[in-house]
């Protein structure tokens, strides 16, 4: 049986104001702060309807969880676009997937021009929650992104990108260093398309702060200068950040004719599987870039074994799957060939040099075929990120479309029919010392029942308890927790 998707988005009322939560087990009574989660909340505007899930209006969602106790709230956010659509009772404001129509109050002469001008980007944060200089921000993957309030979930101030740097948007995954160092990633198109290695100061020097400070590290001009790479999110090391160049490409003529030709900025994603996959890493404290054109990416491994899967739409969909890629920083004329350059002790990955200027990567074993391959990945990020870590979290891809889903912690895995996972989120236990001493909170959609707050050992995978929410809510995308403790 298929699991409808009425369930999965949809019109949902916010809650505006907290509301109780039954508790089943036991949640540890030293979790105390909130669980903020983002998504789109509102797919109907009027009479008019988004075509895509990246479309809908960004609904809040804040778990306050303190001493065992859960309570729930969400709010939409109070957006320029939510405003608009809300006031016009039509989609007033294009999307990822949706081309808004001219204006039907104005005249034919005023609809016709407004067919010539160029999109204007949308300040619907319906991606993520992160942090700029110890604030809480909700974005999506434009130039706008909002300042809010994780108590009230209110948004306090609309911030605009392009204010402070020559970026024409930045994505909603930005990498935060233990210090409060904030490093994110945005384009820019004049002359010709440039990927932009962004850095945000730990620190504000006034309450009213936003992005002053914030600086360019670097530019990387694309390769092709009207179709850039597409990007949702880049890595960091210690002393690198690493961006990935692949195949998956922007047709910016087409965006900016959008209005004229009926097409939304999805319709100008395409795939080239003539190109390669190209790394760069780029010196965190210099900016140069290494490696910039060296290293390509061929990905081969058996993807054709025979799986029983039911589903159209899972059938056609590609799979995501974990890859632990290590990078030879030094490589030159006189780097051997045909055998294994990675020296890492304990690891299995394996680079090889084939010809001059290629280096061939083993990936991801067969195991993981079996859960349809992983989406929403984390790792126990506050004490770990930029170092070596050995655990993951993440969802089983067939959460989208089947009926059993999973939750993964290496191979220990939480399922039960009938219910959908959402991101896993890491939250480490106090004095812990081992890596993956603490729980892991997820928001289970359960169709016709009610939807609820899963807390589970991140160790054992064990369930520790879940709190029941009276209300719907529909499935997000990502989220953080704001620790009280």
């Amino acid at each position: 049986m298929w699991f409808k998707l009425k369930h999965f988005i949809g019109n949902i009322e916010e809650t505006p104001e907290p509301i109780e939560t039954n508790i089943i087990g036991k949640i540890p009574n030293w979790i105390n702060g909130n669980f903020l989660r983002n998504g789109p909340g509102k797919f109907e505007i009027g009479n008019h309807k988004f075509n895509h899930w990246f479309d809908g209006m960004a609904l809040l969602h804040q778990f306050k969880i303190d001493n065992g106790q859960v309570t729930y709230k969400s709010r939409f956010l109070s957006s320029s676009s939510y405003q608009v659509n809300k006031e016009t009772s039509r989609i007033a404001v294009s999307e990822f997937g949706t081309l808004t129509m001219p204006d039907p109050c104005k005249n034919f002469f005023q609809r016709f021009l407004s067919r010539f001008e160029l999109p204007k980007p949308t300040d619907n944060g319906n991606v993520n929650f992160m942090t700029y200089k110890g604030d809480y921000y909700v974005s999506t993957e434009t130039n706008y992104m909002h300042k809010v309030d994780p108590e009230t979930l209110e948004s306090v101030k609309k911030v605009d990108w392009s204010k402070f740097i020559a970026v024409n948007g930045a994505t909603a995954h930005p990498h935060t260093e233990p210090d409060g160092t904030t490093y994110n990633m945005g384009n820019s198109y004049s002359p010709k398309a440039h990927y932009n290695i962004i850095r945000v100061p730990p620190t504000k020097t006034n309450e009213d702060e936003t992005l002053e400070g914030a600086t360019v590290l670097c530019s990387i001009p694309s390769k092709d200068k009207s179709r850039p790479s597409y990007y949702h999110s880049f890595g960091e090391s210690k002393h690198y950040v690493v961006f990935i160049e692949q195949p998956v490409k922007l047709d910016l003529m087409k965006i900016v004719t959008g209005k004229l030709t009926g097409s939304s900025i999805s319709d100008s994603i395409y795939w080239d599987p003539k190109l390669n996959t190209i790394f760069h890493l780029i010196n965190k404290q210099t900016g140069t870039v290494i490696l910039h054109s060296l290293i390509c990416l061929f990905y081969y491994s058996n993807l054709k074994h025979k799986q029983v899967i039911t589903g159209h739409v899972y059938n056609t969909l590609s799979r995501n799957f974990p890859r632990r890629i290590v990078i030879p920083l030094n490589i030159d004329k006189n780097t051997p060939y045909d055998q294994n350059l990675n020296k890492l002790p304990g690891s299995t990955a394996t680079c090889i040099r084939t010809s001059k200027d290629k280096v061939i990567f083993d990936l991801h074993g067969e195991e993981l075929h079996e859960y349809g391959g992983l989406e929403f990945p984390q790792i126990n990020y506050g004490q770990y990120n930029t170092r070596p870590y050995r655990y993951f979290y993440g969802c089983g891809f067939r959460h989208l479309v089947d009926c059993v889903h999973y939750l993964h912690f290496l191979f220990k895995v939480w399922e039960k029919p009938g219910l959908y996972p959402s991101e896993p989120i890491f939250v480490p236990s106090p004095n812990a010392t081992a890596e993956d001493g603490g729980v892991i909170l997820s928001v289970v959609i359960t169709p016709n029942k009610s939807t609820f707050l899963l807390v589970l050992d991140a160790q054992t995978f064990e369930e520790l308890g879940r709190a029941e929410v009276p209300v719907n809510i529909p499935y997000g995308f990502h989220g953080a927790f704001n620790n009280k403790a």
